[in-house]
């Protein structure tokens, strides 16, 4: 008769035999070559599931988004109160913005489009935001005048005639990665 107790087997054996109760070791120790192939591919079945329901690719496209709607809010804010310090006059005497606001959407940049950086930076802004994936910015010196400084955010900015309100728009918002975004634009 034998009695399973933990790892060890307590045998009896009959009387008469000079040794009554024999202990032997378990000789099972590991796992299977099967068992440990069906943990795998449960843990692989788990972890493809999981990255399915994560989808890092759009959760990457919406913090791109995010950024980008951050942005053009600050942009925003700091041409607002440039116009509040100047009682509504964006451009000034002194040079550094003297320029009016364009009446049609203009990309804001410093070779082809609306330089707005003289405008806002540092009084305004520390530095011009640009798109996350498609503006750039080599500034190096507080001018950002130098060679082979530049910017271009990747954004646009107009103001409307008759309205005077003005329009910050991020047309790379549409991201590829998610299906039916928009560009993003704000007005004030």
């Amino acid at each position: 008769m034998i009695i399973s107790r933990g790892l060890f087997y307590l045998q009896f054996v009959p009387l008469g035999y000079t040794n009554n109760i024999s202990i032997m070791k378990n000789s099972n120790r590991g796992f299977t070559l099967i068992e440990i192939l069906v943990v795998m591919g449960m843990l692989a079945l788990l972890a493809t599931v999981v990255l399915v329901a994560i989808n890092p690719l759009r959760q990457f496209a919406q913090a791109r988004n995010t950024q980008r709607e951050a942005n053009v809010t600050a942009i925003l804010d700091a041409v607002g109160h440039r116009l509040a310090d100047n009682r509504g006059i964006f451009e000034d005497a002194i040079g550094d913005c003297s320029s009016t606001l364009p009446g049609t959407a203009t990309q804001i940049d410093d070779t082809t489009g609306y330089d707005l950086r003289p405008c806002l930076v540092p009084t305004y802004n520390a530095e011009l935001p640009y798109d996350p994936s498609e503006g750039s910015k080599t500034c190096v010196s507080a001018s950002c005048n130098g060679a082979r400084e530049g910017y271009d955010t990747a954004y646009t900015l107009l103001q409307n005639a008759s309205t005077s309100r003005i329009t910050v728009c991020a047309p790379f918002h549409q991201d590829s990665d998610l299906s039916g975004s928009l560009p993003f634009c704000l007005t004030r």
